[in-house]
């Protein structure tokens, strides 16, 4: 590790680029410190010295990525810069990219090439930014842990025997390893904040319809959404600027005014009522976590924030939804992955029949494959009454419970995971018990609430992360309250020891 844990250290000696922010690469690319080309195969370099080992990427775009960043350095001299124009970031495999191979980790898609750009790959191509590469990740974002991806599992460069997390595992592995400055993930149900609370780093689910899902390969449509994936707060809050707003090609996406989320980073936080929901701190919860976050509350008790106890009598109800909601949704988006228009397809099928069933039973993985048939018995004739409107039910009360707790708090916090990084292979034969590991995520997505993970400390040497929920369109006080944590704590400086 760097620095000094939990406070800010600046070395003696000048940060070398990939210890640093996006702030201050930007703002070293504003005084032609180094020039966006340099920056680039910087990250290059690392990547192919590094991510042999930890196997964060499916796809490295180096050509391309040096071809934007001379682009971004044109762009910077002729004085039509954006805040991250030159910048490198990595993007998830699951958002459709002109020209490159889009793969959502899957054998399905192996020989997919997307012959358009995805929305937020359009919104970063305009803002400058460069595309290293695309992320591995949990096939068709279905996981906790990064191991069901065709191409392999992804290692937490923390500990290269434990899990990253998932779905969003690569990007949170790329990330913390400093193989990018920054990268996209997306969350259904915890798929951003989960691997971020893994690997420390800061990771924000936007309120659902914040943006746009076009070009977005689906999983649940009424759960998932994208966000950003950094180090700091600052750095998310850049990123959002770019990725926030209304997209009429997008059905779920809201037409709502977009602020700049650096703004009211560094407002003030006296005052602010931080709800602390009884049902996040007892069983089920590594007292070493609970430690670490409870110390994290501290911090903010500091900075003028109050300490409210908060019910949400339905939390319990969340996992159960959350496995009938969004399998049955998986199913339905799944049912266009038939052999016949695109991606894999069986070899010498006897009929159409044959061509349906070998193509879907060799392209999918086991966990897909599990989910697509527990959403379609729960759809199935008999069953939609008992299972999926019950679901529906159970959510809406979890959405109810939220809007009862935002009477009392302003923001409310807990630990995002139960546990640090678990063992690769560890939860594999227990479907289960990976699905617990998004307990205390999953609520949100079926509210549609924003809510984020930042680095609160370390337990058994494992990075913690805490987990902020906000009510709807709050990512500017998320983001102002992480920010003001991190002024005077420096979790989030840290780095893995042989990736710094």
């Amino acid at each position: 590790m760097s620095g000094v844990p939990g406070a800010e250290n600046p070395m003696s000696s000048p940060l070398a680029l990939h210890q640093q922010t996006l702030s201050e690469l930007a703002a070293g690319l504003a005084r032609r410190d180094f020039s966006s080309v340099e920056l680039t195969q910087h990250f290059l370099d690392r990547i192919a010295h590094h991510d042999g080992t930890l196997n964060s990427f499916i796809t490295v775009c180096a050509e391309q990525a040096l071809a934007q960043a001379a682009t971004a350095d044109g762009a910077r001299a002729a004085g039509t810069a954006t805040p991250l124009t030159g910048i490198p970031l990595a993007q998830k495999d699951i958002f459709c990219t002109a020209d490159v191979k889009t793969t959502c980790a899957s054998k399905m898609l192996d020989n997919f090439i997307a012959p358009y750009n995805a929305s937020v790959i359009e919104q970063f191509n305009a803002a400058g930014a460069v595309m290293l590469g695309k992320t591995n990740m949990d096939e068709f974002a279905m996981g906790s842990s990064n191991e069901t991806s065709f191409y392999g599992g992804v290692k937490n460069p923390w500990d290269i025997s434990k899990v990253p997390g998932g779905s969003s595992g690569g990007s949170a592995a790329a990330v913390a390893a400093r193989l990018a400055p920054a990268a996209t993930g997306t969350d259904t149900g915890g798929s951003i904040r989960q691997p971020a609370s893994l690997c420390n780093l800061t990771g924000l689910k936007p309120t659902y319809g914040r943006v746009s899902r076009w070009g977005m390969i689906a999983f649940a449509s009424s759960l998932d959404q994208a966000g950003p994936m950094a180090q700091t707060a600052e750095d998310a809050a850049l990123m959002l600027n770019v990725m926030a707003g209304h997209d009429a090609r997008d059905s779920t996406c809201i037409n709502h005014p977009v602020p700049d989320y650096t703004a009211t980073l560094n407002d003030s936080i006296a005052g602010l009522r931080i709800g602390l929901p009884k049902q996040y701190f007892g069983e089920g919860l590594d007292p070493a976590v609970a430690s670490v976050i409870t110390a994290a509350i501290a911090e903010l008790e500091k900075l003028g924030a109050t300490v409210v106890e908060i019910d949400l009598p339905t939390s319990d109800l969340a996992v159960p939804a959350y496995y009938v909601i969004a399998p049955a949704e998986c199913s339905s988006n799944l049912s266009r992955f038939d052999g016949v228009r695109f991606g894999y397809r069986c070899e010498n099928p006897k009929d159409l029949t044959d061509l349906y069933k070998r193509s879907r039973a060799e392209g999918f993985g086991a966990e897909v494959k599990r989910r697509i048939m527990v959403g379609t018995y729960a759809l199935s004739a008999g069953y939609y009454d008992a299972y999926y409107v019950q679901a529906q039910k159970a959510r809406r009360l979890i959405k109810d419970d939220f809007a009862r707790a935002f009477e009392k708090c302003d923001v409310i916090a807990g630990p995002t995971a139960p546990d640090v990084a678990f063992g690769i292979g560890e939860k594999q034969a227990d479907p289960i018990a990976m699905y617990l590991s998004d307990i205390y995520t999953i609520a949100t997505n079926l509210a549609g609430l924003p809510g984020m993970s930042l680095p609160a400390g370390f337990a058994k040497k494992l990075p913690v992360g805490l987990q902020l929920v906000g009510n709807y369109w709050s990512e500017a006080r998320l983001l102002n309250v992480a920010h003001r944590y991190q002024q005077v704590t420096g979790w989030h400086r840290e780095l893995p020891a042989d990736f710094s």
